[in-house]
């Protein structure tokens, strides 16, 4: 766990960065940092590992003080991740993420082998190694950069809006990486963002900063979008709360039905019974005229189902198992009457004692798939 403890920081041409700040970011959670330029968020993060050193207050981290630690070995012993990756760009991948293990007196074959294997964790190629940090692309760079950070296999790990400099669709694909590995390796993360899409996606929980560095609210997603603290939280959010609310209830909890039969729609599956579009019937045009469908897992989000119930032809979300095969559908009334209730639920979630909020990330187990029809085709739908 890391405490601030009445923590204050003032630098020396009298800017109060961050203004007594008291919170706890629980142990093998993600903690996000979220607020406009200047709030504070960037500094709070640095005070972690006394990059930024606090004018008074206490920071404890798995129980003691900081500043009773040698600065350097402190950081040695806390994973960073920074935008743009801050690789050295005249050493190669293997040897910038045996960096902090070298530094610790690891031998170098020891060394080079965490760092191979840390190559595969975060999705490389291990012939990656060789390459130099130019030679990737920004999103194998930021891999590298997270690589790096765990190396000495650090229980606390500091991310300063590492994916701030990726386009969206690698963006995306980092977050998912991220959620991967913190299910794998239960590391205490501290993520710094100015992007509530993000916080909302990846956090635990999450601490809103207003300018001055004052802490506003801290709870975890749900809690946030339900209930804001007051208005400055609430106009932070956006006018899309209601929708991002929609992100973190898994399509898991809505009910799954057969494909209803003798429709104008009709879904044609390929091999394994996977889905491959919608065919007109009235139409008679055959496979060539298929509309595309994107089947959902049950971990996708309810805000998924909603957009898929409105682009269906004929307003139904087609489901699937984690192999792709068809388990069934839930209709867009049904999408919609658990949208509509999200909400209130959320609210009295939020007056509840607190409780772990369901992800959309999170994957129930699989309902039994729906009856088969005839090979290649299943049913159909008004």
């Amino acid at each position: 766990m890391i405490e601030f403890r009445a923590v204050h920081k003032r630098f020396a041409n009298g800017t109060t960065a961050v203004h007594d700040l008291t919170l706890s970011m629980p142990a093998g959670g993600i903690t996000v940092l979220v607020g406009s330029s200047g709030c504070g968020k960037t500094t709070t993060l640095r005070m972690i590992n006394r990059m930024v050193e606090p004018t008074s207050g206490t920071i404890h981290v798995d129980g003691r003080d900081i500043c009773s630690q040698d600065a350097a070995l402190l950081r040695r012993s806390i994973g960073y991740v920074i935008q743009q990756s801050g690789l050295f760009p005249h050493r190669t991948v293997l040897d910038n993420i045996a960096t902090v293990p070298l530094l610790l007196g690891w031998g170098r074959r020891k060394a080079r082998t965490r760092a191979a294997e840390l190559l595969e964790t975060v999705g490389l190629a291990h012939d990656a190694g060789k390459r130099y940090p130019h030679q990737l692309s920004g999103g194998q760079q930021q891999r590298v950069g997270v690589a790096r950070a765990l190396a000495a296999d650090p229980p606390v790990l500091l991310m300063d809006e590492p994916f701030g400099a990726v386009d969206p669709v690698v963006r995306t694909q980092l977050q998912d990486e991220l959620l991967r590995l913190q299910k794998e390796l239960d590391k205490t993360i501290v993520f710094v963002t100015h992007d509530i899409a993000e916080a909302i996606r990846l956090g635990d929980r999450i601490a809103v900063f207003r300018t001055g560095g004052r802490l506003v609210q801290c709870a975890t997603p749900a809690e946030l979008l339900a209930r804001p603290a007051d208005p400055f939280v609430a106009d932070f959010l956006g006018a899309e709360r209601g929708l991002m609310l929609l992100s973190l209830i898994p399509l898991g909890d809505l009910p799954r039905r057969p494909v209803p039969e003798g429709g104008r729609w009709e879904l044609v599956l390929g091999p394994g019974r996977r889905p491959k579009g919608w065919r007109d019937r009235s139409a008679g045009d055959g496979d060539g005229a298929l509309l595309p469908v994107r089947p959902l897992r049950d971990g996708d989000s309810l805000l998924s189902a909603l957009n898929e119930s409105v682009g269906s032809p004929c307003g139904l979300v087609v489901r699937v198992d984690t192999e792709g095969a068809l388990t069934g559908v839930t209709s867009r009334e049904e999408v919609h009457d658990r949208a509509g209730t999200a909400h209130a639920s959320a609210a009295r979630a939020a007056s509840a004692p607190p409780e772990p909020a369901p992800r959309a990330g999170d994957h129930p187990p699989v309902a039994d798939p729906a009856p088969a029809s005839a090979p290649g085709t299943t049913g159909g739908a008004p």
